[in-house]
């Protein structure tokens, strides 16, 4: 693409009656983005509790798979300097020339996959609340009401409503408020958040180094999980159970180690996007680099085997005041660091609302979603769409088993992350010459290619260890996204795109435009679906 084409791009986009405003650099998304190290609080309990000793190293090759993977996200964010929406905008614009449907599924599943940050988080803030303040016995804790059975899913869900709903409706309101006056007032209040959330996560992650509090015992043997003949619970062994276990940890840590591409959701609100994107990215890589790897080691250290077996561990609702354990101090300072935890769960969210609402804004722009989620407000918030998340995560913080909601919105999350490393190098083949504001090492997109096949094979055999529908139901929800794309597209729109979004696909035959990926496109998206569906015979098998 030449530099007239990008700024054509750009200047199109802050041409326009209502859009979102310059008003940030790589600095402010970088504080936006700040929530995503806790999310290490969403899942920790659940990976410890199910993999064992082995779990740090689940979360070190994680967060590795991941800052790989960014390069090329950073890449392609460059291509596209007038648009939001995060990564699978970038990557719906390769796979349109080829399969019609695929692209809003990559923008539909980065949704649904980032979304209900706002119903774990809030939900784990609120559970962290009144552990502060209540026994776990007390009336305040133990009383709820029944609206649903969802055993039909997975045995024991259900949607009620209780105090930590409550509460936890709360928190999403508040962050709601925040960024009802756009971009620049949630970066600024990220920053602040930021600072204070992630000093007890860097704390978590450091004393117990200094202090040499890591007993050799909580890490070794380094196997899996494994139970006796009746079911207590012993080191396990590199057998097929033991695999399974540590793909289904590798699985599930995605959801949280990857989430720092997030970082590039706000390209079209830089200031100078082609300075800003990659270092937003990279410097918000490098700090989840740092949390995801120490946090994780110190926790096991601190509670071995027995402690992260607990049921509070599991269900995530413990982590907060096992970690404020750790530091030691007394009351005073257990409490003190509870309360920076909190503060952490309520800059997810922020990240999360910041990010998905602003995936459906483009999504409707680009004409994948309904039209209503293109408004925004006087501040440039995408406030219809913020109205969707928060509507739609009221529902999710009725149901009683978040883990389960993490897992089955991640099935969602590697199918972006397929779809989204591929387009990496379809981009190389049929644009070579557009400019790359950043270019990623070749040898880097080629690894991300690779690694898209990897997670597929984390999907299809570790997913199901969540529970036994979990990779069923996130295909399920994957594939709303046919009645909602034919209501916009053939509905709405009678068949035709956006003006912008026609200009921006270059479906046609022009200068600097090719379809030289066509053959290899089709035979990855198939090998992908034959690697899901063997690791998933193979694991259940």
């Amino acid at each position: 693409m030449s530099t007239a084409t990008a700024t054509k791009g750009m200047e199109r986009a802050e041409g326009a009656a209502q859009s979102l405003h310059r008003k940030i650099d790589w600095t402010g998304a970088f504080w936006v983005a700040s929530g995503v190290p806790a999310l290490v609080l969403f899942s920790i309990g659940g990976i410890a509790a199910t993999v064992g000793k082995a779990s740090w190293l689940v979360w070190t090759i994680s967060i590795l798979f991941g800052f790989v993977q960014s390069f090329t996200y950073a890449e392609i964010a460059g291509l596209f300097p007038g648009k939001s929406g995060g990564a699978p905008v970038y990557g719906a614009i390769a796979w349109i020339r080829y399969f019609k449907f695929i692209a809003p599924t990559s923008v539909w599943c980065y949704w649904f996959a980032w979304s209900p940050v706002l119903a774990i988080g809030s939900g784990l803030g609120a559970g962290y609340i009144l552990s502060l303040f209540f026994a776990p016995d007390a009336t305040v804790n133990t009383w709820q009401v029944t609206l649903l059975d969802l055993g039909a899913v997975k045995e024991g869900l259900t949607l009620r409503i209780n105090t930590t709903f409550i509460i936890g409706a709360i928190l999403m309101l508040i962050c709601f408020v925040i960024q009802h006056g756009g971009i620049l007032r949630s970066a600024r209040v990220t920053k602040i958040m930021g600072i204070a959330a992630l000093l007890p996560l860097m704390l978590i992650g450091i004393v117990p180094l200094l202090t040499g509090d890591l007993p050799r015992d909580n890490f070794l043997p380094l196997v899996p999980l494994g139970h006796d003949a009746k079911g207590n619970p012993i080191d396990g062994a590199w057998d097929k159970a033991g695999w399974i276990l540590f793909i289904g940890g590798l699985f599930i840590a995605a959801w949280s180690t990857y989430g720092f591409e997030t970082a590039v959701c706000y390209t079209r609100e830089f200031k100078d996007p082609k300075r800003d994107t990659f270092k937003a990215i990279f410097y918000s890589g490098l700090l989840c680099v740092a949390v995801f790897i120490l946090v994780p080691l110190s926790f096991q250290g601190a509670l071995g085997l027995t402690g992260m077996l607990a049921p509070d561990i599991y269900s995530g609702m413990g982590v907060g005041k096992a970690m404020a354990n750790m530091l030691g101090g007394g009351p005073f300072i257990e409490t003190l660091v509870a309360i920076l935890l909190i503060f952490a769960l309520m800059l997810t969210i922020m990240t999360a609302m910041a990010g998905s609402s602003r995936t459906l804004y483009q999504g409707s722009m680009d004409g994948w979603l309904p039209r209503y989620l293109s408004h925004v407000n006087e501040h440039g918030a995408p406030t219809r769409a913020m109205w969707t998340d928060l509507t739609f995560n009221l529902i999710l913080l009725m149901m009683s088993d978040y883990l389960f909601i993490l897992a089955a919105s991640n099935v969602g999350y590697i199918i972006f992350n397929f779809l989204n490393l591929n387009s990496g190098w379809i981009h190389r083949m049929d644009r070579p010459n557009w400019e790359r504001p950043y270019r990623a090492p070749t040898m880097l997109i080629a690894i991300g290619g690779i690694l898209a096949f990897v997670n597929a094979a984390l999907m299809g055999a570790g997913a199901d260890v969540w529970g036994a529908h979990t990779l069923w139901t996130g295909l399920i929800f994957a594939a709303l996204i046919v009645p909602v794309f034919i209501f916009r597209h053939y509905i709405q729109d009678k068949g035709v795109f956006p003006k912008d979004m026609a200009e921006d696909m270059h479906l046609g035959d022009e200068v600097g435009v090719k379809s030289d990926a066509r053959m290899l496109s089709y035979l990855a998206l198939a090998a992908g679906v034959v690697i899901v569906l063997v690791t998933h015979y193979w694991a259940a098998s």
